[in-house]
């Protein structure tokens, strides 16, 4: 079994690989579901011997099958939004306390203590549903703070602009955290001049609003709030970690996360770095169901590690996955 303090305790990409692979050797033994899927596509241990050489299993499999690599008790199940008639995928957590741990250090990584934040969520469309594993991180973040302000916001909108003022003019720091909808509608309703505070987008309008592309969400957003860059998280329902942008769309991995291009008409095949591609995450956090995850999102990996999301495939459709139906 895997320490989840060595997760945690990366410190060298020559750490990271290592981890990987015993992960890698971890799950194949104990993930029924991800080893009949490497046993498919004849990648054994021995075949792998190098992060590129890793199996990533498709996401849709999170809507199909129960991706375990464990048998302790199910603490929670999270579950993707999706829209009508869609089969939401869900995750099944079996210790919370790796979720915990994965989105504090991630923060802290990128951000320093949550404590020293006034964390307000404009999250509408995720409270008004059960099992968002956003909510439950953002829940314990405005625990954590120090701050009597942070708080939830759904219908209330008007508290929150004299709420966002009177932080603003206090010169507290302040993270506010919303989905991309729900953050237009704000800023169409309210202007501001905000110094102090973070507008961080978590992506998406959930068929509330036509879709838009990122430099056009992002300039509006910056006029609306008076802010200079729009800082942007990159998570979702299949994963424990989170990347974050605090600019132009590029984001940053903690260091147990990687992100990878691969071929889309090869899905097996890595690309080089700089290349547009579907992106593939080890995910180190998701010890106990599956680390290697091939997401439906296209985009590019930097020479730095960074990367930046593009899109997202037709039809949510990964080509060449025919046989990855068990």
């Amino acid at each position: 079994m895997i320490n989840s303090s060595a997760i945690f305790n990366i410190r060298s990409q020559a750490e990271f690989k290592d981890l990987a692979l015993a992960v890698f050797n971890y799950q194949f033994n104990n993930n029924k579901v991800y080893r009949s899927f490497c046993d498919l596509l004849y990648k054994h241990p021995g075949d792998v011997k190098d992060i590129n050489d890793i199996p990533f299993l498709p996401i849709q499999f999170f809507k199909t099958h129960h991706v375990l690599s464990t048998h302790k008790p199910v603490e929670a199940t999270f579950t993707s939004s999706g829209t009508t008639g869609q089969q939401p995928s869900k995750h099944f957590v079996t210790d919370l306390d790796i979720y915990k741990q994965s989105f504090v250090n991630g923060f802290n990584q990128f951000y320093g203590d949550i404590k020293d934040y006034v964390v307000l969520a404009l999250l509408p469309s995720y409270l008004e549903r059960e099992g968002s594993s956003l909510i439950y991180m953002v829940d314990a973040m405005i625990s954590q703070s120090r701050n009597v302000e942070s708080g939830f916001y759904l219908n209330n909108v008007s508290e929150l602009k004299e709420t966002l003022i009177d932080l603003n003019a206090k010169g507290k720091k302040v993270l506010l955290i919303g989905v991309s909808f729900a953050l237009l509608d704000f800023v169409e309703t309210y202007q501001f001049d905000l110094e102090n505070t973070i507008i961080m987008e978590t992506g998406g309008m959930k068929g509330r609003r036509k879709e838009v592309i990122r430099d056009e969400l992002h300039k509006r957003l910056k006029q609306g709030f008076g802010v200079k860059t729009i800082h942007s998280e990159y998570g979702m329902t299949e994963l424990l970690s989170q990347a974050y942008s605090k600019g132009n769309g590029v984001f940053n991995c903690p260091d147990w996360m990687h992100v990878l291009a691969r071929d889309t008409g090869d899905p097996l095949t890595i690309l080089p770095k700089g290349r547009t591609g579907g992106l593939n995450v080890i995910d180190l956090a998701n010890i106990n169901s599956c680390s290697f995850i091939a997401t439906q999102d296209l985009g590019r990996v930097f020479e730095n590690g960074t990367f930046e999301v593009m899109g997202r495939f037709d039809n949510s459709d990964i080509r060449g996955c025919n046989l990855m139906v068990i």
